[in-house]
Parts: C-alpha cells; structure tokens; sequence
C-alpha cells in the first residue's frame, strides 16, 4: 500500500512540475540568442563591410562576426570575436573581450563612431535590411 502511494505522490509531483513549466524545465543556458547586423564604414568612404553580434556571453558582453573584408577598412579588426557594451553606451570590439582593438561612442541618430583608435574613423550602423 505504501508503494502505490509512495507512486502516486511522485507521479502527482511529477506532473505538477510538467504543468508548471509547461513541459519546457527551467533553462540552464548561459548564451542569449541576439543578433544584429552593422554596416561598417570608414572616414565616409562608400566601401562597407557586415558586422554581426551575435548570442550574449555574459552581462554586456556578446559574441562578435566581422566580415572578412572589414580588414580593408581598419587592418587587425578581423581578429575581433567580441563586442563589450560599457555602461556610458559606448562600445568595444575585442579578440579576447577585454582588450579593445576599436571603441565606439554612441552617434547621432542609430549608430555609433569610433573614437579609439583615433583614425581611421569608423562608424557602425545598425542594417535595417536584415
């Protein structure tokens, strides 16, 4: 007698937490799925390259896809793997997300411009097209 009861309270258990949570258990996940896509220039010129962030890491700091073609832009700025977000709005991209290879402050409208280094200037623009 004990063990069917034993069966029916772990059963009720059981179900009452598939109820709870809708049959999809607490996430144990650290990444976020986001994912944005930039337009990067350099000094107004026409040429462009594609920049993706991508899943958070962690708190401000996300994974980071850069074009290829973004080293005809700024050389070194392929090896970034990783967008940092400050607190103030500015932004870093970085190989190893702490060391900045280029910063960017926030610019008017929707976008930000590089201030560090200071040239060449750079400005990232949110694509609107994806």
């Amino acid at each position: 007698m004990k063990l069917v009861a034993g069966l029916v309270v772990s059963g009720a258990l059981f179900g009452g937490a598939h109820v709870l949570y809708d049959g999809q258990g607490p996430s144990t996940a650290v990444e976020t799925v986001y994912s944005s896509t930039y337009r990067l220039t350099a000094n107004g010129d026409e040429a462009a390259c594609a920049v993706q962030r991508g899943a958070a890491v962690s708190d401000g700091l996300s994974r980071l896809k850069i074009a290829p073609d973004c080293r005809q832009l700024m050389p070194g700025i392929e090896r970034a793997k990783f967008w940092r977000e400050q607190a103030d709005g500015s932004v870093a991209f970085s190989e190893n997300g702490i060391d900045p290879i280029v910063t960017f402050g926030i610019a008017d409208g929707d976008g930000y411009e590089s201030y560090a280094p200071s040239a060449p200037l750079l400005a990232l623009d949110n694509d609107s097209s994806n």
